[in-house]
């Protein structure tokens, strides 16, 4: 079994139709989580919206976000690469990071979502024009078109403003994190992002880092009471380990409370975490960053009225504990199959989709 989902991974001609009928999944989040779980969805269905976080303030999105007056393209290009179907030359022109000079840092595909961005009317339309240079499935857009920044504020009463910040400043205080907040705050959702929300058959929030990938998308107005008004299915995916700087100590019940304590108890029906043993090796380098698989408390996951779902997830990295996307793939579609199945040629087309996936395990 392996990890990666390319272009060469054709989809048989007897399920191009369930593939181009298949549900509306709509994914929030940002960073590493939501662009390999969107490489795994992209062999599901072709309706994929992926709704970006944009309060990236370091890095090359940082500079090109102050330089160009643009919002930060590095998660947007990530994303946008995760949906593409393209060729592995093309793959690796996009993510090509410049060494040294006036461009150090920077990866092509940022700079050419800035160049788009210059000629386009808005960064959507930017956003949308880079789908039309890569043969993307789906949709990937910010959450909103505002300039936003991040706040953290601590257990301590401290305050930190900036994304970039937030895990040395948290280093420094020793202590968790008591909330986070959009400066300013309630920036407008983009209308498209609540349009698909609202129309979509399952909403996926995660995985990615809890306060500066997945949460800044809930903080946006409008959001969270989309996605809890909507009849979708709602599944959190937690992440597989505990992340520096961020959720040290972390179980699972603690990365649902604060989804919830920064939008609504209700938000989400399902969770959804690993139960595959992270190799040694792996826990070892994860050890010296204290950080650590997340710990399931099913008690207290009851009492929030979400559901556990475990299943093996874990992708065979070298060196990192991730999802493997098609896994990851597999079981929120069989969960959705499960849970809220379509009627009809829909539902025979679901079951077809699903048995397609289950043989490329």
């Amino acid at each position: 079994m392996t990890d990666t989902v390319s272009h060469t991974d054709a989809i048989p001609g007897y399920i191009r139709e369930a593939h181009a009928m298949g549900p509306k999944i709509v994914a929030l989040g940002g960073g590493t989580g939501l662009s390999t779980m969107l490489r795994g969805l992209k062999a599901v269905s072709s309706n994929i919206t992926a709704i970006v976080a944009v309060s990236d303030d370091g890095g090359s999105s940082g500079y090109l976000r102050h330089d160009r007056s643009m919002p930060p393209p590095g998660d947007i290009r990530n994303c946008i690469m995760a949906l593409a179907n393209t060729e592995p030359f093309m793959e690796q022109l996009m993510n090509y990071r410049f060494d040294g000079g006036a461009l150090g840092g920077h990866s092509f595909g940022n700079l050419l979502l800035a160049a788009l961005n210059g000629i386009s009317p808005s960064f959507e339309d930017a956003v949308a024009r880079m789908h039309e240079v890569l043969a993307v499935t789906g949709r990937v857009m910010p959450v909103t078109a505002s300039d936003v920044y991040l706040e953290a504020e601590f257990e301590n009463g401290a305050k930190v403003l900036g994304e970039s910040k937030i895990f040395n400043f948290k280093k420094q205080q020793g202590c968790r994190i008591r909330c986070v907040r959009m400066v300013p705050q309630n920036p407008p959702a983009l209308p498209a992002a609540l349009e698909a929300i609202t129309g979509a058959d399952m909403i996926v929030v995660g995985p990615g880092s809890l306060y500066t990938s997945v949460i800044p998308n809930l903080l946006v107005d409008g959001v969270a009471g989309a996605i809890l008004d909507s009849k979708a299915l709602k599944v959190y995916v937690c992440n597989v380990m505990t992340q520096e700087g961020e959720s040290e100590g972390y179980t699972v019940h603690d990365h649902v409370k604060e989804l919830a304590a920064h939008s609504h108890p209700n938000l989400v029906q399902y969770c959804l975490i690993n139960s595959s043993p992270v190799p040694e090796a792996i826990l070892e380098r994860y050890e010296v960053e204290n950080a650590w698989p997340i710990e399931v408390d099913y008690d207290a996951l009851k009492d929030d009225g979400v559901e556990l779902v475990v299943r093996p997830l874990l992708g065979k990295q070298a060196n990192y504990a991730r999802h493997n996307p098609k896994r990851l793939a597999y079981e929120l579609f069989a969960l959705f199959a499960e849970k809220a199945p379509r009627s009809g040629e829909l539902a025979q087309l679901d079951k077809m989709m699903l048995s397609w996936l289950r043989s490329q395990l």
